[in-house]
């Protein structure tokens, strides 16, 4: 099988659209990011609306930790048999929409499992990230493109 057909990235000199592939993976990487913030200052008021107790409410936490935990070691497994851009695209897909399903949780129990899914997407955003970067650049602007 070729590294072409195994989904491997085209050699550096051969990407088109190097602007728009760094934008996309930039916004990925911060969407990530920023959903983490988000969950931890929004924790008590989800506390106060849902009605829980602190060790309940920490669920949603701890829920997106430990699925991100077991998938992001897999990352590079699964990447090599499907190709990084199409789990790029997968996980970037799942993270959105399990982004919405978190804000329209209604219970406790939703948003703690749609906050174990969102881990489950959102887990190989930040490695596929770095890849891809370092896919798209020569050798010698690498260390520049890992700089955005």
């Amino acid at each position: 099988m070729s590294s072409a057909a195994a989904g491997a990235a085209p050699a550096p000199h051969a990407v088109a659209n190097r602007g728009a592939i760094t934008i996309s993976v930039m916004l990925a990487t911060i969407m990530q990011a920023l959903d983490t913030t988000i969950a931890n200052v929004a924790l008590p008021h989800m506390q106060g609306g849902m009605g829980a107790t602190q060790d309940q409410i920490s669920w949603v936490l701890t829920s997106y930790i430990v699925a991100s935990a077991i998938v992001m070691p897999l990352t590079g497994f699964i990447s090599a048999r499907i190709g990084r851009k199409r789990m790029f695209m997968w996980s970037v897909a799942g993270f959105t929409v399990t982004s919405m399903l978190c804000g329209a949780a209604m219970t406790l129990e939703q948003i703690v499992l749609f906050r174990l899914l969102q881990g489950v997407f959102g887990a190989a955003l930040v490695p596929l990230s770095q890849s891809v970067l370092l896919d798209s650049y020569p050798r010698e602007k690498a260390g520049a493109a890992m700089d955005l």
